[in-house]
């Protein structure tokens, strides 16, 4: 899907994860130019929901509003952090995502993630067996499960010891990609 230049961009929800926002470098590095973008949502979650209680409804007309999801995350156990398992498990219920309205067919989800440690460790032979694709495997199923597509992940591994430079190298991509999502380029 290729829009032109006199086409508005999508709306994009970005879903901001992380426990402690404060100590990440990289999603920081990330999301300080997003907010600039006015089709661009970011919702804090655990800023919202600190104690976990989640405003379902609420969750729910957000993803109804915009066409793109991106969840922006650090990998936590080979997984996510505790309050995204939540929502994922409160918000995207079956009647929800398969029922009549079926809310989330034909949108998009992209997952942005940081991890602890280099790219190297993600391979067969690697520290963590298993290649970053495995890994989110669960994440791809939930997007499908969902009837939406699954966009190519953002992986900024050994986030914490990135250069200053890298870190800004990622940042502008992210930034260039969440101006137009579904451009040719930027899926």
């Amino acid at each position: 899907m290729s829009l032109s230049p006199n086409i508005s961009p999508p709306k994009v929800l970005l879903l901001y994860i992380h426990p402690e926002p404060l100590n990440s470098v990289a999603n920081k590095a990330l999301l300080r130019f997003v907010r600039g973008l006015e089709h661009v949502t970011v919702h804090d979650l655990y800023g919202c929901y600190p104690d976990f209680f989640i405003d379902i409804a609420f969750e729910q007309q957000l993803l109804r509003e915009h066409k793109v999801i991106v969840f922006q995350h650090p990998l936590y156990t080979y997984s996510c952090p505790a309050l995204l398992k939540e929502w994922m498990d409160r918000v995207l219920s079956r009647d929800f995502v398969n029922g009549a309205e079926q809310a989330l067919r034909g949108k998009y989800w992209r997952s942005v993630i940081t991890t602890g440690e280099p790219e190297g460790a993600y391979k067969r032979g690697g520290s963590n067996r298993y290649p970053m694709e495995e890994i989110l495997r669960p994440f791809e199923l939930t997007a499908s499960m969902c009837q939406m597509h699954w966009l190519s992940p953002m992986i900024i591994y050994w986030a914490r010891r990135q250069k200053p430079e890298v870190l800004a190298s990622h940042a502008n991509a992210y930034h260039e990609w969440l101006k137009m999502p579904l451009s040719l380029g930027g899926l």
